[in-house]
């Protein structure tokens, strides 16, 4: 099942709060920012964007925050699964075989 999850994105349209904090730093660091400069402009302390890049449980504003100063933003999709895609994903296994 794990290998099902990898192969797509469909499947995957949640993410763990570690996830998240994984991307946030990625896009910062992408971006050539440092953590101070995101709490500057978020205003909060360093240590909050820090907890909020471990996945550690920060307020809903830092983290809209946090977004926008990297110029990104936040999209609610639809986590239930399509029948005519999940078909679509054993009708690929069943390919390979």
């Amino acid at each position: 099942m794990a290998q099902l999850f990898e192969k797509t994105s469909i499947m995957k349209a949640t993410l763990t709060s570690k996830e998240l904090g994984q991307r946030v730093r990625a896009e910062r660091k992408a971006r050539g920012r440092t953590q101070s400069w995101v709490a500057e402009r978020v205003g909060c302390r360093r240590q909050t964007i820090a907890d909020l890049e471990a996945g550690r449980n920060v307020a809903l504003n830092i983290l809209l925050g946090t977004l926008a100063a990297l110029g990104k933003g936040l999209a609610i999709a639809d986590a239930r699964v399509d029948l005519e895609q999940l078909a679509e994903i054993f009708r690929d296994d069943e390919d390979e075989d």
